[in-house]
């Protein structure tokens, strides 16, 4: 179907926008959801594998909804980098139209939104703005939501599904759902009554196979009973580097996904050298920068930083959630540009922001999940395949497991490659996941009541897959009957309920009741010390998973308990229903947290906590959101949060309390306060009668920026 085909039924400018980027035509599910009333506002789950085009569906709804209809549009993606992708593509398309973005302060109900026509945010923002209620919902045309199939992820899952179910019940917009390649699109699509495109086109055509002993194994017919073999080029014996020799032999990429962040740089530092044989001059010089640049995206370069910066100079890349968010953009953009050759990484790199690469391994096929070791899911890796061959570049890609021996290839094959993909389920139907949604539920003032409640839950697709009408009832009863025993609700007749002060403004928080009700216990009845501030915020939900626990951890959580054996902060919370419970391991999180503040470098708190610098950074802005929920609490208790707001200032910069005033300042972070400090500059009137001094510590540039904000 050619574009211009939808001249009349959809508005000039889309037209003309689809043209400028050089697409004359559409892919078979593009088409196939145009015929089935995309561009009437049906709805529509369309089902199909990477890069067939899903996302110019959205844009052409989206952009329908907003030119053609005048009303509003909102993208939603279960990822803050998807988010900022697609983001930045539609601004591109549709320069002329008023678009934002919000993925950040979960405690804002960001009021300047409501002038913009195209939003793009978060899952979790999203479900943020609707408990700060809104006003807008009614001026939504169009609702996307990208990568559905989450709705079977025991993590974000939950919150995705409450989010639909309440956005089908009060907002009459066209819904456009995007999924993988899943085994029950189509009960999906029933529960959103929503019609099913289902496709299995790619733009490339994608070979997939068994590697072992330098052969890759594959069909390229299903139906053919004999798998083919082909020699790959290369001569070495290990595995991963015969594949990437073969795949450089072709000037081409690889991405090979390990299970851990330990294989992912081990894997990196294994395929360096081969890759940095094959450089060019030219290649070399500009990855001598980029090497540059990803070493000190910190004060103080951690190992991690000094390993992936050699690395990165010999055009190999690991990447992980333990790389700060500068360094995994770098590394992402040089991959894109042909500069870097081979990314190794674990799984997080499959799912969202569009890397692909001409070959994909995937190395590892088991994770260790905390009880033992487990296989991952087909859809799991049908995901990471959809990464090969990239549009525009390849006339195909090559996707690849790794046989360890000879009678595994058959085995892989089966299980992986002709198998059928996995139906996706609800993980909602328990309590620790719907009690901030039903507080969230009676705090809003959408649902008051356990029938009301019910009814809701039943709309949901767990509900859809499983009914479960009894036993959602038990579930609803338990919530309710903890939400009133802590004071977040007070029933007012016969099983309805109103949120309290307190809990309303635990659901406007977006953070655990229970933990809000371990803050407020703790508060209620402590003064707290450093030591105290930093176990009660990380002693939550929201810290997890915690960090490694330290002997050093032990012993200090042993002697704090004697210490204060009467003081409810080191014994309510045993009391408490909160499932597993580690103590330790929450107590080892707040030392860490501790060693940052008391001004301990960055490679040394990694090094300790056996760490990554992008992990730490990731605690700190969890612990930046609960000591600022605590704070927040404070107030409705009427305790003094003197203490905890100097702490939430230590937290963000990394300082003792000595340097609190001088940090007030901007261009001042915890070095150059540190090394003011050390030049008897102590605080803000200090530098106002020592220019000297302040130029001489922080050099002529810096100290005038900072004698600026003064004047």
């Amino acid at each position: 179907m050619d574009v211009l085909s939808i001249k009349g039924r959809a508005p000039y400018e889309i037209i003309e926008s689809i043209l400028q980027r050089g697409i004359q035509s559409f892919t078979p599910p593009q088409e196939e959801s145009i015929k089935r009333g995309l561009l009437s506002s049906e709805n529509i789950v369309v089902a199909a594998p990477t890069a067939s085009g899903k996302t110019l569906i959205a844009e052409i709804a989206c952009a329908n909804s907003i030119i053609g209809r005048g009303k509003k549009a909102v993208y939603i993606a279960p990822m803050r980098a998807l988010v900022y992708e697609k983001y930045n593509e539609f601004k591109a398309a549709y320069p002329y139209v008023k678009t934002a973005m919000s993925i950040g302060d979960l405690d804002s109900g960001d009021h300047g939104l409501q002038n913009c026509d195209m939003l793009f945010v978060s899952t979790e923002k999203f479900d943020s703005l609707l408990r700060h209620g809104i006003s807008w919902l009614d001026r939504i045309g169009c609702l996307v939501f990208d990568e559905v199939h989450m709705l079977g992820e025991s993590g974000r899952g939950p919150t995705l599904e409450v989010l639909m179910t309440k956005l089908k019940q009060t907002c009459s917009a066209q819904i456009v759902a995007l999924s993988a390649t899943i085994g029950n699109s189509d009960e999906i699509a029933r529960w959103l009554k929503a019609t099913l495109v289902q496709s299995d086109w790619r733009p490339v055509k994608l070979k997939k196979g068994v590697v072992h002993d330098g052969k890759l194994y594959y069909l390229d017919d299903r139906s053919a009973l004999d798998v083919e073999e082909e020699e790959l080029g290369g001569k070495s014996p290990i595995q991963e580097i015969r594949i990437l020799q073969d795949t450089m032999e072709r000037s081409k990429q690889l991405l090979v996904f390990y299970s851990t962040k330990r294989n992912a740089e081990a894997g990196a530092v294994k395929l360096s050298e081969p890759v940095e044989e094959r450089l060019t001059a030219e290649e070399k010089m500009k990855l001598e920068k980029l090497g540059e640049d990803v070493l000190n995206v910190l004060d103080r370069p951690t190992e991690q930083c000094m390993k992936l910066s050699k690395l990165v100079r010999k055009g190999v890349a690991f990447h992980h959630a333990g790389l700060m968010n500068a360094q995994r953009t770098k590394i992402e953009e040089a991959f894109k540009g042909n500069l870097i050759k081979a990314i190794c990484s674990t799984t997080t790199l499959g799912l969202g922001v569009n890397l692909p690469a001409h070959t994909v391994v995937v190395r590892d096929i088991s994770r260790f999940d905390g009880g033992g070791s487990e296989m991952i899911g087909i859809n799991e890796v049908l995901q990471l395949f959809g990464r090969a061959g990239r549009p525009k570049y390849d006339k195909e890609g090559r996707a690849m497991l790794i046989a360890p021996y000879k009678e595994r290839v058959q085995e892989l094959y089966r299980n992986y490659i002709l198998a059928k993909p996995e139906s996706v389920e609800s993980n909602l139907g328990v309590i620790p996941v719907l009690r901030t949604h039903v507080l969230a539920f009676i705090a809003e003032g959408f649902l008051n009541s356990n029938d009301e409640i019910l009814n809701f839950l039943k709309k949901t697709f767990y509900g859809f897959q499983y009914g479960a009408e009894e036993h959602l009832k038990n579930v609803i009863d338990e919530i309710a009957n903890d939400l009133k025993r802590w004071g977040f609700i007070e029933e007012v007749g016969k099983k309805e309920y109103l949120a309290t002060k307190t809990g309303k403004r635990v659901s406007e928080l977006y953070i655990d009741p229970l933990s809000a009700r371990w803050m407020l216990n703790v508060m209620e009845e402590e003064e707290l010390d450093t030591v105290g501030i930093l176990y009660m915020i990380t002693n939550t939900l929201e810290m997890r998973p915690y960090a490694r626990t330290t002997e050093e951890a032990e012993e200090m959580y042993a002697s704090y308990r004697y210490i204060h054996k009467d003081k409810t902060i080191y014994n309510e919370f045993e009391r408490m229903d909160y499932g597993y419970y580690d103590p330790v391991r929450a107590f080892s999180t707040a030392m860490m947290l501790k060693d940052w503040t008391d001004e301990q470098r960055e490679q040394d708190i990694v090094k300790k906590y056996k760490s990554t610098p992008g992990e730490i950074y990731s605690k700190l802005s969890n612990a930046d959101w609960m000591i600022y929920s605590a704070i927040e609490l404070a107030k409705l208790v009427h305790k003094s949060a003197h203490g905890m707001i100097n702490m939430r200032v230590r937290l963000r910069y990394g300082i003792k309390e000595e340097l609190l005033d001088l940090v007030r300042l901007e261009q001042i972070g915890r070095v150059r306060a540190r090394l003011l400090f050390m030049n008897g500059i102590k605080t803000v009137s200090d530098i106002r009668s020592n220019h000297a001094v302040v130029e001489r510590a922080l050099g002529k540039e810096v100290a005038k920026k900072v004698l600026d904000q003064l004047a």
